[in-house]
C-alpha cells in the first residue's frame, strides 16, 4: 500500500483529474463510432446485433459517468487539501462523500492513478474508517455512485435498449420501427380518450397508419419525460422509502433505476 505524504498525494490527485478527464474523452470518441455502427447495423437489417451493441453501449455510458464523478470528487479534494493534509485521522464531513467514493469505486475503474491515490487516502486514515467505506455501512458511500456501480453491473432493460436504437437512428436518418415501443405507447394511452370518442358516436378503432404515428409519439413524449428526472430525486425518492419490501416498494425502486438509465439516454438527442 502506498504510504501517506501530503505533497505526493497532491501531484497523484491532479494526475487522476488529468487521466480521467482523458479516459473520458477516449470513451466518448468511441462511443460516437459505436453509435454509428449501430445505426449502420439497423440499416443492413441486423436487428439483434444492433441490441447487443447497444446494451454495451448503455454500460459504456454508464461507465463515463462514474469517471465523471471521479474526476469531480478528485477535484474537490484538491479544493479543500488544506483539511486533507491536517495531520488528524478524524474525517472531516465535507472530505467525506469525495474520501468514501474514491476509495469504494476505484477498483471498478482502469484507471491506475485512482487506485494509487485509493491506497494513500486508506493509509491517511486507517483500516477501520477504510473497511467502513468498502462494506458501505451505513450508507457512506453517496447514493449517486452506489446507482451507477449498481447500474453497470444489472440487466439493460429492453424498452430502454429499443429508445436508445430509435433516437440513434433518428440521428443518423436511418428508419427504424419497434414494436417493444409501440406495445409500450398502446399500453400508456389514456382510457378517458376512447370513452370520449366513443360518447361522440365516432369509431375508435384507429387506421394502422394512425396507430403506428400515435405511438410513436406517446413513446417520444415517455421518453422525454422519464429523460427529464434528476438522479438526485430519483436517489431521494429511494432513500425516503420505508424498510418494508412490499410489492408496491419494489415497483418504484425497479422504476427509479429505469428513470437513472433513461436520463442518461437524454444524451443522445444532442448528437
Amino acid at each position: 500500500m502506498a504510504p501517506w505524504n501530503a505533497a505526493r498525494t497532491k501531484v497523484q490527485l491532479k494526475l487522476s483529474v488529468q487521466r480521467t478527464k482523458m479516459l473520458q474523452e477516449k470513451k466518448e470518441a468511441m462511443a460516437k463510432k459505436a453509435r454509428r455502427d449501430i445505426a449502420a447495423l439497423v440499416e443492413r437489417g441486423k436487428l439483434e446485433t444492433a441490441r447487443i451493441k447497444t446494451e454495451g453501449l448503455i454500460a459504456e455510458d454508464i461507465h463515463i459517468e462514474l469517471l465523471e464523478l471521479m474526476e469531480l470528487y478528485a477535484e474537490t479534494l484538491l479544493a479543500r487539501f488544506a483539511l486533507l493534509e491536517m495531520n488528524t485521522r478524524d474525517v472531516d464531513p465535507s472530505l467525506q462523500p469525495a474520501l468514501a467514493s474514491i476509495i469504494h469505486a476505484s477498483p471498478r475503474t482502469e484507471l491506475k492513478e485512482l487506485h494509487v491515490l485509493r491506497e494513500m487516502l486508506m493509509s491517511k486514515y486507517g483500516r477501520e474508517f477504510a473497511t467502513d467505506v468498502m462494506d458501505n455501512r451505513d450508507g457512506i458511500v453517496p447514493d449517486r455512485v452506489m446507482a451507477k456501480l449498481d447500474l453497470g453491473t444489472a440487466k439493460v432493460d429492453e424498452v430502454l435498449v429499443e429508445a436508445y436504437i430509435e433516437e440513434i437512428c433518428k440521428a443518423y436518418d436511418v428508419p427504424f420501427h419497434s414494436d417493444v415501443l409501440a406495445k409500450l405507447a398502446q399500453k400508456d394511452q389514456p382510457a378517458d380518450v376512447e370513452g370520449a370518442a366513443a360518447g361522440e358516436g365516432q369509431d375508435v378503432k384507429p387506421s394502422a397508419e394512425a396507430s403506428k404515428e400515435g405511438a410513436v409519439f406517446a413513446d417520444a413524449e415517455k421518453v422525454k419525460d422519464e429523460a427529464t428526472k434528476s438522479e438526485a430525486q430519483s436517489t431521494a425518492a429511494a432513500a425516503a422509502q420505508p424498510p418494508a419490501a412490499t410489492a408496491t416498494t419494489k415497483k418504484q425502486t425497479e422504476q427509479q433505476e429505469y428513470d437513472s438509465l433513461a436520463a442518461r439516454f437524454a444524451a443522445l438527442k444532442r448528437m
